[in-house]
């Protein structure tokens, strides 16, 4: 508890020096895996919502590494496209940064959302055609926007999973981890190879790039007022839009959306051999997170329990991915 109230002392001191605000209170909000969130109340009755990213997490240093990178497509996207007040955008410190720091985390500042996560709940038809027309829009753009792009374009890249097989073979490998993920080590090394494949022939094909979210699901997507907004823009990406689409081809109301998205789009026809690429990508990509979560992060026991049950799950979707193509 005294932990816990000499970190809530240093985000307030953080937020005043950095944002010039006096904040009345400060609680803890639910985050996503990857982050913490905090409510800040304020003397001017203002609400800002604060996302803190754990220097202790093995995740941080890569979900941060391009945030003075990223941001500046996103305020750029909304300012000059229809897609003002439907994504998030951070606010700038009084010293002009997008982002700041203390012992515990790195830190982003927003304007709070007064609205509900969509997450468990099934999408309605309105939020169908709020997220198609968004994704649309954002789809439009491409590599012609006035900031710099090129750490941001999708090269189909796959390194970890090179690590992810040294993990799997290495003597220093915890037996705990080793056996949770015998029973799928077939289908792991076989996606791996497929993996590798499809990334050695996208690389050689000049699909058409265009700015794409990168992690479409229902816990990133709010409903405020009558508007669906798309939040969590840290992997947004020059690339092929199957990048995100990926995300919605097995959902229930893809016929719908799809056909709002072809009145904007006419002429776009799905890839399938991108689509197979991100979908398997995705499901290796938070394999090796949870994988790495259970080796490096510093976890008591029971947050070891539940790391190791998320990655069994993940390992069951892989499975279940895999299982149809295969009959």
């Amino acid at each position: 508890m005294e932990i816990e109230s000499l970190k809530l002392a240093r985000l307030a001191k953080l937020v005043a020096e950095h944002y010039l605000l006096e904040p009345l209170s400060i609680n803890r909000q639910q985050g996503g895996w990857a982050s913490l969130a905090y409510r800040i109340e304020t003397s001017s009755n203002s609400t800002y919502f604060l996302k803190e990213y754990e220097k202790k997490r093995s995740s941080t240093p890569k979900l941060t590494a391009m945030l003075d990178t990223y941001i500046p497509v996103t305020c750029w996207l909304n300012e000059n496209t229809n897609l003002a007040g439907k994504i998030t955008v951070p606010l700038k410190t009084q010293s002009g940064e997008y982002v700041c720091e203390n012992v515990d985390g790195i830190f982003l500042l927003y304007e709070y959302i007064h609205g509900e996560t969509i997450g468990k709940k099934a999408l309605n038809q309105t939020q169908i055609e709020q997220l198609s027309t968004i994704l649309a829009e954002l789809h439009k753009a491409g590599d012609s926007i006035p900031v710099p792009v090129e750490h941001l374009t999708e090269d189909f890249q796959v390194s970890f999973v090179y690590a992810l097989g040294e993990t799997m073979a290495s003597r220093h490998t915890p037996p705990r981890f080793i056996s949770a993920i015998k029973p799928y080590e077939n289908v792991l090394l076989k996606q791996v190879s497929i993996l590798q494949d499809l990334s050695l022939k996208l690389v050689g094909r000049m699909l058409p790039l265009r700015w794409c979210h990168t992690d479409i699901h229902p816990w990133n997507m709010m409903q405020s007022d009558q508007q669906l907004i798309l939040i969590d823009w840290e992997g947004v990406k020059l690339a092929p839009v199957e990048a995100d689409l990926m995300f919605l081809t097995d959902e229930s109301y893809f016929h719908d959306f799809f056909a709002l998205y072809k009145k904007i789009h006419p002429n776009y026809i799905l890839d399938e051999e991108a689509l197979r690429f991100y979908k398997i990508r995705r499901l290796l990509e938070d394999i090796w997170e949870f994988t790495e979560q259970f080796l490096y992060d510093e976890q008591n026991e029971s947050e070891k329990e539940e790391t190791l049950r998320q990655l069994i799950h993940e390992l069951e979707a892989l499975k279940e991915y895999v299982a149809p193509l295969t009959r």
